[in-house]
């Protein structure tokens, strides 16, 4: 007779907790509807855009999930013990966690803020509460069951990109790249550590890019297209699935095939 895991869908998350930040839009918003359709409770994290992550959980509510809403200002590291604790008490812990949330310097204000203040905003947001945030929870994770963190790189980061925003991006990244590797090492084998490095994903910057961005986009990219968050949102399920069980420490290009 099968049993109950025997019966569940592929990728399953049913029973699983799992937190994501920068939940209000874009990828954060995708992974947490992917995470809703796979049975997960989902704790919603945002910074100041409220609308966006009750937008979020409305969604997740229709797909038969609960969720919670958590605020932090992740450029001040006074928020990331709260918001752990939070979590905590919300879900009676975390099983997993994605450190989504990075600042945006190709749109709005910050684009046009000078390059040692994006260096700053990248260093607070993107790589220190990655860094503060992914030991803190993997170090709960180790201490109870066991758990998931998935990070968010840049498939370029690696490899280079010309121009202001190609360098603080990659310095960025790559740091983030690189922890995950070895927080991997530190937490095994309780606690699996991955990192997505999305290619050339269509977010808000994406819709509004130049006519010579989507040229270059569809002529960098085998597959001949933009991705999109719903591509990344399948794959960090997958590696969030117990199908992933034997997956950790690792970078995964989710990029359409692209080499330079």
């Amino acid at each position: 007779m099968p049993s109950h895991v025997d019966s569940l869908p592929f990728c399953s998350l049913s029973g699983r907790r799992a937190l994501v930040t920068g939940a209000s839009s874009g990828i954060g918003r995708a992974i947490a509807l992917e995470f809703a359709r796979a049975g997960a409770q989902v704790l919603l994290h945002y910074r100041a855009n409220r609308a966006g992550a009750e937008e979020t959980a409305r969604e997740c509510q229709r797909l038969g999930t609960t969720t919670t809403l958590l605020q932090a200002d992740l450029a001040d590291a006074e928020t990331y013990r709260p918001l752990i604790d939070q979590a905590w008490v919300a879900a009676n812990s975390v099983d997993i966690w994605v450190n989504n949330a990075g600042v945006d310097l190709l749109t709005g204000d910050h684009a046009r803020l000078p390059y040692a203040e994006k260096l700053r905003l990248l260093w607070d947001i993107d790589v220190r509460a990655t860094v503060l945030l992914g030991r803190e929870v993997a170090e709960r994770m180790n201490a109870s069951r066991g758990g998931v963190i998935l990070n968010i790189g840049w498939d370029q980061a690696d490899r280079g990109m010309e121009g202001a925003s190609g360098e603080l991006f990659a310095t960025a990244k790559n740091a983030i790249m690189g922890f995950t590797r070895s927080l991997a090492v530190s937490m095994a084998p309780r606690v699996r550590v991955n990192c997505i490095a999305p290619g050339w994903i269509k977010t808000a910057w994406g819709e509004q890019a130049r006519d010579e961005w989507q040229q270059r986009v569809l002529r960098e990219t085998p597959l001949a297209r933009w991705g999109t968050p719903a591509d990344l949102a399948n794959l960090a399920r997958f590696l969030c699935s117990d199908e992933a069980s034997y997956l950790t420490g690792q970078v995964i290009n989710a990029n359409g095939g692209a080499v330079r």
